[in-house]
């Protein structure tokens, strides 16, 4: 106790000066810790926000969704002996300016008299939305979105044509409570009264139509125990039920990914800040070696001199970690101005206690995994050796105690790790990928240092200066090729994954994609529509393919939600995916697995299936997979497995059945239509929506344009976030550069005492951190190359081709920070003048 007291003692007064040496210090775990704090704290809010809001967002206490159909009567009864019941009916449709000709694709939406039943729908004017639908001078109103207004120049009074039914434009749409949290969407939107939709037309056996009963239950029924009586009441109902605890599932799911990867990118960057953490703390305590042996000297104990300064060092990195869990705790509120418009519910500000505790955790754990190294390496040596470390800084491995401690506070880290991103197993591969790039990091950096040791001694002074300072003892090489390394490596990978992308769709969308997709044909209108498409010159290719909406709901005989399948085939699960019948091969079929079924099939119902999604599944060709069509439950064998080619934007079905099965539900046709020319375009699109008022057009250029925005948003999102990492390893880089600046100074003194110029003092200096960034560039070069070659062949099955002027100026971009950095850290070493230095020796 006494010896701890007087460790306590020391580091109190040595803490009054020790701060300003732990500038970098400060600033690597501040920003680690922001960034995990604020990545928690905005999601929790988030969370928070929808869970707040739930009601609202959801519509009602419950709600219902059918495809293609309406609720039976005596469900709807039911429906509203349980409380309020709001009914919206959801479709896509073709809408134009009556006095004009542009047209467009819209998400059509039509309310009943009682919508909505939570929140407000606000309008420009600020007038109830019921009065504004209500028929007026024999015509019913409708509101539209702001881009619906600007895009075909609507003001109030304007009339707008949707499928046979005129409708009078009466408001422009501020906020819609009750629509989902989307990231896509076909068009803008237009709401109508339910009381006008037989009006026009669009309402039709198998067109795409999803209807929404809303429910505000009575006073005492509770949500979850509603859903289970409505499934036991009618078990064949084929519906989809929803509760205010599943109100934004999509979102939720969203966030949940992108908080994973984005505390993954925290703890990167804190992983980089640690060695810049290590660098600062064994800088500090060579500058310290004087006092640490005068301690020795008179009596102090290791224990003593290494408790002083880790409470020190415990001290200061609760400075850091404060100063980031305060940013972090403000992300929320700056989150909430910055996105207020543009989600359904407000974000919430507030203190949110469980991503800062976590991240706290995380900056302590990584404050002591690295510290305790060089601690333990520092106060493990005898006095006689400090007093020789005062020119020769100690060197090698600290007591096994302190490495066995070391070992564990990284162990400690890495399970915080796993439990904080609630997915073992992509933390356990964030971790391995971690601790594998570290070695490779580390396994380059010794080469290139052996490497400096081999070469042969250039003749020019400044560049047989440059190259020795790569290998010296005390050279911060390893450090900056660590820390700069892994942040260029994460840009290196992100470019070549970009410009792989970009040339694949370059090369291949111009030649197969097709001009429009039409959608909600009818069987009755095929012929006419085919007679219309090939009567408008230009038009080289048509397809078309019934289509019936089915969801899954069992696989192998196991329910759906209950299967455990790959996260990359989620999607197909989660909703009602598009089914199609052939009794041929379609146009490109490439079968993997098994043969297609005999022209003239008869009998019990087959499957044609993707075979990525199959693999994803774990079930292959004799397994079943049961859909629920139109409330019918249908179990179909896996007769073929097929390779789909996604990027041909052709018509692609993860479900394909053998003839006998899907003919008498009701269904639609869908076609695809090739047009060489814009005017071809823009003509077979009038010429079918003017002939066939409920026929949409989806023109795949606006899909790709939307694709493309949606891509260069998530890539500027990945680029701003592993800036972070490039960042930290910029402050390790100046850390590394501050402490080696008295070195710098006593190596520009002597070389001013052999008779150099301060030029060439510059110049060896500027090849020195060339050279030093080079060499990080080219580790980060190698290493970014092998993670983008994988996430291309593996992840995304596409064709790599190596990009040189991404890896080029990314290796420029390297040597130009290092330079510059390395300038700015010893600028002061090259004006400084020798005599008053040597006087002080």
């Amino acid at each position: 106790m006494q010896n701890f007291l007087i460790a306590l003692t020391i580091a109190r007064r040595e803490l009054r000066g020790a701060v300003s040496s732990f500038r970098v210090f400060l600033a690597c775990l501040a920003l680690g810790v922001a960034a995990m704090a604020g990545v928690g704290s905005v999601s929790s809010a988030m969370m928070a926000g929808v869970e707040r809001d739930a009601r609202e967002i959801l519509g009602g206490d419950i709600e219902i969704r059918y495809t293609h159909r309406e609720a039976a009567p005596e469900q709807v009864d039911w429906f509203r002996q349980s409380g309020t019941v709001a009914e919206t009916v959801e479709m896509r449709a073709m809408a134009r300016k009556t006095d004009a000709d542009r047209r467009t694709l819209v998400e059509l939406k039509a309310v009943s008299d009682v919508y909505p039943l939570f929140g407000s729908l606000d309008l420009e004017k600020g007038d109830d939305i019921q009065t504004e639908l209500a028929l007026r001078d024999g015509i019913f109103g409708a509101v539209v979105d702001a881009a619906l207004a600007t895009r075909l120049e609507l003001v109030p009074g304007d009339t707008l044509k949707i499928g046979e039914a005129t409708f009078e434009v009466r408001d422009v749409i501020v906020k819609e409570p009750d629509r989902s949290v989307s990231f896509a969407s076909f068009g803008p939107r237009v709401m109508i009264p339910a009381a006008s939709l037989p009006e026009t037309g669009l309402v039709q056996r198998g067109s795409m139509i999803r209807f929404h009963y809303l429910i505000g239950l009575k006073q005492g029924l509770v949500g979850a125990d509603w859903i289970e009586q409505a499934n036991e009441k009618f078990p064949d109902a084929g519906w989809r039920l929803r509760g205010v605890d599943r109100a934004a599932p999509g979102f939720d799911r969203f966030i949940n990914r992108v908080t994973q990867f984005l505390t993954l990118v925290g703890l990167t960057a804190l992983l980089v800040g640690g060695v810049g953490i290590a660098n600062a703390v064994r800088a500090f305590l060579d500058r310290r070696m004087a006092t640490i042996a005068t301690l020795k000297c008179l009596g102090a104990t290791t224990g003593t001199v290494f408790t002083a300064y880790f409470v020190q060092i415990l001290a200061v990195a609760t400075v850091g970690i404060g100063a980031g869990l305060a940013i972090g705790a403000l992300a929320p509120l700056i989150a909430g101005t910055l996105i207020s418009g543009m989600l359904p519910f407000e974000v919430p500000g507030g203190l949110y206690w469980k991503p800062l505790l976590t991240a706290g955790a995380f900056g302590y754990l990584t404050t002591i995994a690295f510290s305790l190294w060089p601690l333990g390496r520092a106060g493990g040596v005898r006095a006689a050796q400090l007093f020789r470390a005062l020119i020769v800084p100690p060197s090698g491995r600290p007591a096994g105690k302190y490495i066995i401690a070391s070992a564990v506070s990284a162990l400690i880290l890495a399970g915080l790790a796993v439990v904080a991103t609630d997915d073992p197993k992509l933390a356990g591969g964030f971790i391995a990928g971690a601790v594998g790039v570290l070695l490779l990091f580390g396994g380059g950096a010794q080469l290139i240092v052996r490497g400096a040791r081999m070469v042969p001694t250039p003749k020019r002074p400044d560049l047989r200066l440059a190259v020795a300072n790569l290998h010296r003892p005390g050279a911060p090489t390893a450090s900056v090729i660590l820390s700069l390394g892994l942040g260029l490596t994460v840009l290196v990978a992100i470019a070549l994954i970009e410009a792989n992308l970009s040339r694949q769709l370059k090369e291949q969308i111009p030649e197969i994609a097709p001009s429009y997709f039409f959608i909600d044909i009818q069987p009755h209108q095929v012929e006419g529509f085919i007679e219309t498409v090939e009567s408008v010159p230009g038009i080289t290719k048509m397809e078309r393919t019934p289509l019936v909406r089915g969801r899954i709901v069992k696989i192998a005989g196991v329910p759906a939600s209950e299967r455990k399948v790959d996260p990359d085939v989620q999607w197909t699960i989660n909703g009602d995916r598009g089914l199609t019948y052939a009794a041929t091969p379609p146009p490109g079929t490439d079968l993997v697995e098994g043969d297609w079924w005999p022209e003239d099939y008869s009998g019990p119902p087959l499957l044609s299936f993707d075979a990525e999604i199959a693999r994803g599944y774990g079930i292959g060709i004799g397994d079943t997979i049961t859909l629920n069509v139109l409330g019918r439950e249908i179990t179909a064998t896996v007769h073929n497995l097929r390779n789909i080619e996604w990027q041909s934007l052709g018509m692609n079905f993860v479900f394909v059945f053998a003839p006998g099965t899907l003919e008498a539900a009701p269904h639609s046709i869908i076609s695809t239509v090739y047009a060489d020319s814009p005017d071809g375009e823009e003509a077979v699109q009038r010429a079918v929506t003017d002939r066939f008022a409920n026929v949409s057009a989806i023109r795949v250029k606006d899909a790709l344009d939307n694709a493309g925005r949606i891509m260069d948003a998530v890539g500027i999102a990945i680029r701003i976030t592993a800036s972070v990492t490039l960042l930290a390893g910029v402050l390790v880089l100046a850390g590394a550069v501050i402490s080696g600046h008295q070195r710098r100074i006593y190596d520009a003194v002597v070389l001013k005492v052999l008779g150099a110029t301060r030029r060439k003092v510059l110049a060896a200096y500027i090849l020195e951190y060339g050279l030093l960034g080079l060499a990080t560039s080219l580790v980060a070069a190698l290493i970014g190359t092998i993670i983008g070659y994988v996430v291309i062949t593996q992840l995304m099955r596409g064709d790599f081709a190596f990009d040189a002027p991404s890896v080029v100026l990314t290796a420029a971009f390297s040597t130009m920070i290092t330079i510059t950095l390395g300038l700015i850290g010893t600028w002061s070493a090259l004006s400084q003048k020798a005599a008053p230095l040597l006087r002080n020796e």
